[in-house]
C-alpha cells in the first residue's frame, strides 16, 4: 500500500510543472482577452446593455439612444432606420444588437457573419422576457452578476404589480393626435395592460400601430384614455378636446399621460410604465 502511494505521489509531482504551465497560460489568456465591443441599433438595446452592467462596452449606437444619460456620449452609426455599415465595421464590434429584423440589419448580418460577429435581436413579447434578455446579455458580455441583480429586481417589481379591481377596463392609448394613431397588435403592451387590469380594444388590429377615427373611439367608449407622448400641458388640452367631442372618460377625468420612452421602448423602463399604468387604472376605478 505504501509503495503504491509513493508511486502515485511521484507521478503527481511529475505532472505539477505541466499543470502550473497550463494554469499560467489560462490566466494569461484571460488577461490578454479583449473586452467586448458592442454596437446597439435601437434605444431599447442600449438600455438593456446598460441594465446588464455592460454599458461601458458600447462603442457605437444610433441617434435616439439617449438613456441613461451617459449613452449620449457614445459615437453614432445611424438613425435606427439607416446606418453606416462601413462605420460599424471600422469600430470592430464583437456583438451587434438590434430590436427587430429589417432590411438594414439583414444586410449588416451578412457582412458580419464572415467575421464571426453575431447580430442578435432584443424583441420581448411580455414583461417576463425583459429580465431574461438582461440575463442573456450578461452571459454574453461577462457581467453575469450585475445582470442577475438587475433581472431579479425587475422580476420582483413585475410580481408586485397591482391591477385595478375587476372587471377589466377598456384602455385607449393615443400615440398621435393628428392623425389619430393608437397601439394595436402589440403583444408586449397588451401584456402590460392585462397585468394592470386593462384591455386594449384594438388588440386584434392587423398592425401594431393602426390609424383610427375619432368616431370609432367614441363608439367604443373606452373607460380610460392614456396619452403618449404628452406632458401636463398637452394632457389638459387633449382632455378638453375629447370632452368637447363627448368622450365620457374625458368628462370623468379618466385621462392620463405617460412618458413615451418608458412605454414605447421595450426595455427595463417598461416596468416603470407598468407601475404607472397600474396606478392610473386603480385611480380610474374610483372615478364615476
Amino acid at each position: 500500500m505504501q509503495q503504491r502511494t509513493a508511486v502515485g505521489l511521484g507521478a503527481w509531482r511529475r505532472r505539477l510543472p505541466r499543470l502550473a504551465a497550463a494554469v499560467c497560460l489560462c490566466l494569461a489568456g484571460a488577461a490578454w482577452a479583449s473586452p467586448p465591443r458592442v454596437i446597439t441599433l435601437a434605444p431599447n438595446a442600449t438600455e438593456l446593455v446598460y441594465a446588464a452592467g455592460a454599458g461601458a462596452d458600447i462603442v457605437g449606437t444610433i441617434l435616439r439612444s439617449d438613456y441613461p444619460p451617459e449613452a449620449r456620449d457614445i459615437p453614432r452609426v445611424g438613425d435606427g432606420i439607416q446606418f453606416s455599415e462601413e462605420l460599424i465595421l471600422t469600430l470592430r464590434p464583437t456583438l451587434v444588437i438590434g430590436w427587430q429584423p429589417s432590411d438594414g440589419t439583414r444586410s449588416l448580418a451578412q457582412r458580419l457573419a464572415p467575421l464571426g460577429v453575431p447580430l442578435i435581436y432584443t424583441d420581448p413579447k411580455s414583461l417576463d422576457d425583459i429580465p431574461d434578455l438582461i440575463r442573456d446579455l450578461g452571459a454574453r458580455l461577462g457581467t453575469q452578476r450585475a445582470a442577475e441583480d438587475t433581472a431579479r429586481d425587475l422580476e420582483r417589481r413585475i410580481r408586485a404589480l397591482r391591477p385595478a379591481p375587476p372587471p377589466p377596463q377598456t384602455v385607449f392609448i393615443e400615440i398621435s393626435a393628428d392623425p389619430l394613431y393608437t397601439l394595436g397588435r402589440d403583444p408586449l403592451t397588451n401584456d402590460l395592460l392585462a397585468r394592470c387590469g386593462g384591455i386594449n380594444p384594438y388588440a386584434d388590429s392587423a398592425i401594431p400601430a393602426p390609424q383610427v377615427s375619432v368616431e370609432s373611439v367614441l363608439h367604443l367608449n373606452p373607460h380610460v384614455l392614456i396619452l403618449s407622448p404628452y406632458g401636463r400641458d398637452t394632457l389638459a388640452a387633449r382632455q378638453a378636446w375629447w370632452a368637447q367631442h363627448g368622450l365620457a372618460a374625458a368628462h370623468a377625468d379618466r385621462i392620463y399621460a405617460i412618458d413615451a420612452d418608458q412605454l414605447h421602448r421595450p426595455g427595463p423602463r417598461l416596468v416603470d410604465a407598468a407601475e404607472t399604468i397600474c396606478a392610473d387604472l386603480r385611480d380610474s376605478r374610483a372615478r364615476p
